[in-house]
């Protein structure tokens, strides 16, 4: 899945204007200006759109960890270099404090069916034998069921 998607989702989800999601990025270790979350946020055929990085991801993820669940003494996060879905999906999983069964039931709240033992294998640590690669639909099913409730939280 695109990174600039993500954030934007995530943008949306959490209901952040730029001044949180510049907060969010400095929690995580890097500065960033309001114009470059701008250009993350555009549409990708605007002519200002610039793609965010693996690294520039997985800062705002940490970021994101720290806001949710509060700041570890002493010690900031280094962010990955390379992101996949699986680790998205794995930091989403922290940042949130979710559970296996309510990943399920939120990718329910998307109509995506997925079982015990297969999201158990998106946690795997890569080369394991029950390693399985998240794929970019299962990750967007994941960030619509998520929307859908926490934005739903959000109402009430």
């Amino acid at each position: 899945m695109i990174n600039n998607d993500v954030l934007k989702k995530l943008r949306y989800i959490l209901d952040y204007n730029d001044s949180k999601m510049i907060e969010t990025f400095s929690n995580g270790g890097r500065q960033v200006s309001r114009e470059l979350v701008s250009q993350w946020l555009k549409k990708d055929d605007h002519e200002d759109y610039k793609l965010c990085s693996d690294e520039e991801l997985a800062t705002f993820l940490n970021g994101l960890i720290i806001n949710k669940r509060g700041k570890v003494e002493g010690s900031v996060p280094v962010a990955e270099k390379k992101m996949t879905n699986n680790l998205t999906l794995k930091k989403l999983k922290i940042a949130f404090e979710l559970k296996g069964e309510e990943i399920i039931e939120i990718l329910d709240l998307a109509d995506f069916r997925v079982g015990k033992h297969e999201l158990s294998a998106f946690f795997r640590k890569f080369g394991h034998k029950n390693y399985r690669e998240c794929k970019s639909q299962i990750l967007r099913n994941f960030l619509m069921g998520l929307q859908l409730r926490e934005r739903k939280k959000a109402d009430e």
